[in-house]
């Protein structure tokens, strides 16, 4: 079992390893032994199945854990954002909340001996008291009433799992970028990539041709933003471009962001920031804002108005690796699993305050020095992923934890999370045997629906999504490849290029997080006595010594 661990994390290194800007000779020599270091796990994991096996599944050792639902599982993720106001109640308020929702399960089974027993104690009300004949009456219709709409809820999820394990999508692939694309939006009927190349380019999706090809920064590119219609209006009137100009910002290693009008195909601003820009978003409120945040923890935010600076802080301890905005709330996340929520007073001057901050210890998605958190709020919550086989969702305001099983296996790794029309949708990927597929669940419920993949799928660092007039899907991810997902029809002839299957080992493990051992057991361990020699003669431990910069997932 211990030679099964520690092969596990040499693959998970060499998968972070591959997605490096520039790699050493020892480190390409690493990445040469990805397919012996497969067979060989393969091997042992044949040698240890039969009837006994259960090495390789999340919460190995705990099966009782993983097979139970929490009776006291947080409560579900709102269906839509609330507004501003809702937002930023009190605290308590969202605790008490919190606290008094009960379990859907033990509700569904228990509700009719509820009904039954308030229905005895109001039969004698009945004669002595007509008031307390109403209120009775009131309390059984509202139990009824509850089980009623379970049964609705259960009806609709049925029926929407049925659809999706029959969903067929056309798989187009885009080529241009000649590196892994890291980040990808979407605007109106184009997509826009940003890749190591250092290029960001714009796609037809239509016809999923090249449309722009934009050069200009000297460095990997990190992440994108599209500021939304209104304020590209403002913008597009100082520079004398029509109202419909749409623009796009761009963050790299080179210190950059850059601001591109797609029409044109231009740069029309470039904001220098001293520090490697790893993450940024735009911020609409007021005259807007753009948050960038930087590979040293920097968080800082500048004028859409001015292009200054307002503010810098020092919030992280590692490198920001994902920055999201939600009406007047802005969330970062950091390589080192910290979370930090931050109010936009919409001010000149230092307009972020900081509401919350929960550390990886909190969110239990510490993964060492380039580690990878990619975050996506809603409401009161916020979805991790973090390079491990679960999705984290954080209750910001009182740091409760729970976790949901994204892979079957110790050896996932989940890289981003997304949620659109409904859906929350994760990717996953295999270190074991290198196959790649997308993970479906309903919102607000978390409830798993279906996996989606092909032959030979490839790991899916970024992800896009919006739906079309008619309500169909479309979706594009990016990493090794670049590759746009068409819905289409159920009932059409044509046939899909992906597979819908199900893992029932992902149903109903939505759990509340007492304690993130588990997390810790999957391949953080000293590798002192497994020394898998080179050609060389030399330990891969003693290539480890710098393994904080190899492992590093972030452009350098």
């Amino acid at each position: 079992m211990g030679e099964v661990r520690k092969l596990q994390k040499k693959l998970r290194q060499i998968e972070n390893l591959e997605i490096k800007i520039s790699l050493t000779p020892e480190e390409r020599f690493k990445i040469s032994r990805k397919a012996e270091l497969r067979s060989r796990l393969a091997e042992l994991q044949l040698q240890l199945s039969g009837p006994q096996q259960t090495l390789g599944i999340v919460g190995d050792g705990k099966k009782e854990k993983m097979k139970r639902q929490v009776e006291d599982a947080p409560e579900a993720l709102p269906s839509q954002t609330p507004p501003a106001s809702k937002i930023l109640k009190g605290q308590e308020e969202s605790e008490a909340q919190a606290a008094a929702v009960p379990d859907a399960m033990q509700r569904k089974t228990e509700g009719g001996a509820k009904i039954g027993r308030l229905r005895e104690s109001i039969e004698p009300a009945k004669e002595s008291d007509q008031c307390r004949d109403v209120s009775g009456g009131s309390l059984a219709r509202t139990d009824s009433d509850k089980e009623q709409q379970l049964r609705q809820e259960d009806a609709e999820f049925t029926s929407l799992k049925a659809s999706w394990e029959k969903a067929k999508f056309r798989l187009r692939l885009l080529e241009g970028h000649s590196d892994i694309v890291t980040c990808v939006v979407a605007v109106d009927n184009l997509v826009v990539t940003g890749s190591r190349d250092t290029t960001v380019k714009v796609w037809h999706v239509p016809t999923a041709t090249e449309h722009k090809n934009l050069g200009g920064h000297t460095g990997g590119v990190t992440c994108l933003s599209a500021p939304p219609p209104e304020c590209c209006k403002r913008l597009a009137r100082s520079l004398s471009l029509s109202d419909k100009e749409r623009f796009i910002l761009s963050g790299s290693a080179d210190c950059y962001v850059k601001i591109w009008a797609l029409s044109i195909g231009q740069c029309v601003k470039s904001i220098y920031t001293f520090n490697a820009v790893t993450a940024l978003c735009f911020v609409p409120e007021e005259d807007g804002y753009i948050v960038t945040g930087s590979d040293g923890g920097k968080v800082q935010a500048w004028s859409w108005h001015t292009f200054e600076n307002c503010q810098s802080i020092n919030a992280h301890q590692e490198a920001v690796t994902s920055i999201q905005s939600q009406g007047p709330l802005v969330f970062s996340g950091s390589a080192e699993g910290g979370v930090s929520v931050w109010e936009n007073r919409c001010s000149d001057r230092d307009p972020l305050r900081l509401l919350h901050h929960w550390s990886g210890q909190v969110t239990g998605c510490g993964g060492g020095p380039g580690g990878r958190l990619t975050i996506s709020p809603r409401g009161d919550r916020v979805l991790l992923a973090y390079g491990r086989a679960w999705l984290k969702i954080l209750h910001w305001r009182t740091g409760a934890m729970s976790r949901l099983t994204n892979h079957s296996s110790i050896t996932g790794v989940t890289d981003c999370v997304h949620q659109t029309a409904g859906l929350l949708i994760g990717s996953c990927y295999d270190l074991a045997n290198g196959e790649s597929t997308l993970n479906l669940f309903s919102l607000p419920q978390c409830r798993y629906l279906a996996s989606l993949t092909w032959p030979g799928a490839p790991r899916m660092l970024c992800f896009a999504a919006w739906t079309t007039g008619s309500g169909d899907h479309r979706w594009v991810t990016g990493g090794h490849d670049l590759i746009v997902w068409e819905q289409l029809p159920i009932s059409g002839k044509q046939r899909g290029d992906v597979t819908a299957k199900r893992d029932s080992r992902l149903d109903s493990l939505l759990e509340s997080e007492g304690d993130t051992e588990d997390d810790e057991e999957t391949d953080d361990y000293e590798d002192d006595d497994d020394k898998y020699e080179g050609k060389d003669g030399r330990t891969d431990n003693a290539e480890d010594g710098g393994s904080g910069s190899w492992l590093r997932c972030i452009l350098q």
